[in-house]
């Protein structure tokens, strides 16, 4: 599994990091519809839809829908700010819902009708967010890289601080693993890539007033999007949401916490204008 999983990283890291720096904005469009047709198939798995029919069908909805507001972003902006609100939100609600959670072991046909709209909110608007950050300019794809790298790097913190001083979990009937400890270390992760980002991006000083709790608010909301996705698995007693990438799991697994993260960090640099 280790190997499988170092073999993977080995190959998929630098073809992520090709893609973000080579391709035009239109062909990381068509990349993250892709993505967010393989991680719908996935999440209609996870909602235990067996007939492939029906997966076909609600991966194919995620898929054109993700398509109309790529492709169409440049003449839809009112659109666009309006879902990145709306997934703002619904992160917020999602916080408090996950946090909450008492473990529930079936999905009845109700939290199916549910879960086909949390996926859209999950999917959709993250593709849209990392495509809108791709296309900012010269300096597009390097905020792109950053937020990556941000939840990338505090998802490391949280793992080295959860195993050296974890001791209270954070939402034990989700995901036992996670700590509240983990969470400071990846805040305290944040930090630090934050300050180096506001540095390349040669960021005035009162914009690190926004850039900062920016970041932070950011990694805390992609905490929750790990959370969601374990709490969906958990409930339909999955490990992992896929098998596409070997010794990793899927594509869910793999943006689970972008899911979260790229709505609002994007969001936030329109708000705020920190994106030049």
């Amino acid at each position: 599994m280790l190997k499988q999983r170092l073999i993977t990283a080995a190959l998929l890291i630098p073809l992520v990091i090709w893609a973000i720096f080579s391709l035009s904005d239109a062909s990381m469009a068509m990349v993250l519809v892709a993505i967010a047709l393989i991680a719908a198939w996935e999440w209609a798995g996870m909602l235990q839809f067996k007939t492939l029919i029906v997966r076909g069908l609600y991966a194919a909805f995620v898929g054109l829908l993700a398509y109309a507001l790529l492709v169409g972003q440049k003449d839809l902006e009112s659109v666009v700010l309006l879902v990145l609100g709306l997934a703002a939100l619904w992160w917020l609600m999602a916080t408090i819902w996950v946090l909450k959670y008492r473990a529930k072991s079936e999905l009845s046909g109700t939290d199916k009708v549910l879960g086909i709209c949390i996926g859209l909110a999950v999917i959709v608007p993250s593709c849209l967010a990392m495509s809108l950050l791709h296309g900012y300019g010269e300096q597009g794809p390097y905020l792109l890289f950053f937020l990556i790298l941000l939840t990338s790097v505090a998802d490391s913190g949280a793992y080295f601080s959860g195993r050296r001083w974890g001791k209270h979990k954070l939402a034990p009937v989700v995901s036992p693993g996670k700590t509240i400890e983990g969470a400071v270390g990846a805040l305290v992760a944040t930090v630090a890539v934050a300050c180096a980002g506001a540095v390349y991006f040669d960021l005035a000083v009162i914009d690190l007033v926004w850039f900062l709790p920016l970041c932070l608010v950011t990694v805390a909301v992609s905490i929750v999007g790990d959370l969601l996705e374990s709490l969906f698995k958990r409930r339909a007693g999955l490990k992992d949401s896929g098998r596409i990438l070997p010794g990793h799991g899927g594509i869910m697994d793999r943006i689970d916490s972008l899911t979260a993260a790229a709505p609002l960090f994007a969001l936030g640099l329109v708000v705020f204008g920190l994106a030049k």
